[in-house]
């Protein structure tokens, strides 16, 4: 009579296989719920100016239209690439024009720097995302700002567009604009 015993070790071994399977399953239903509650797009992250897990060495920079940008993420999506501009506030009724123009500047220095044209970006607030399309009318528009931004620096008449210190204090130019709050 022949008899059969099952070894202790391969119970063991199958229990912790079973138990790397279902640990492996939670991290991955963790992190698909993080993502989804972080408002970023499914894809993978190839751009991180958050302050996170990448640091960027160089901003987006395009020299012929003299743009420079840094978007909070880029999120790649197959061969397209999706910028995401994180705000830190509550999301209004619908994004501020300067939110949209800011997102578009990121659609454009993509476009311009891997030659893809971004369809769309997200802008997240903290309660609410708004996915943007990135229009040929909205790109027009754009370029008819930076154009205008430009001739009224060459004619040293650009001037303060807001009645906000705190966003005063948090410009990049305070220290040489006479108009500061």
């Amino acid at each position: 009579m022949v008899e059969t015993s099952s070894s202790p070790g391969l119970g063991l071994l199958l229990g912790g296989v079973l138990l790397l399977l279902l640990a492996g399953a939670l991290l991955l239903w963790l992190g698909a719920r993080q993502r989804r509650a972080s408002g970023l797009p499914a894809g993978r992250i190839v751009y991180d100016d958050s302050g996170g897990r990448i640091k960027v060495e160089r901003p987006l920079y395009d020299s012929t239209l003299g743009l420079t940008g840094k978007p909070d993420y880029v999120i790649k999506q197959g061969e397209t690439l999706i910028p995401v501009e994180v705000k830190s506030g509550f999301a209004p009724p619908r994004p501020y024009e300067g939110h949209i123009f800011q997102l578009a500047a990121y659609c454009l220095l993509l476009q311009r720097l891997t030659g893809n044209r971004p369809s769309y970006g997200i802008i997240q607030y903290r309660n609410r995302s708004f996915a943007i399309d990135y229009t040929s009318e909205l790109e027009n528009e754009l370029k008819a700002l930076i154009e205008e931004i430009r001739y009224q620096e060459r004619r040293g008449q650009a001037g303060r567009s807001h009645q906000e210190p705190a966003r005063c204090a948090r410009c990049g130019y305070r220290s040489l604009c006479d108009q500061r709050l």
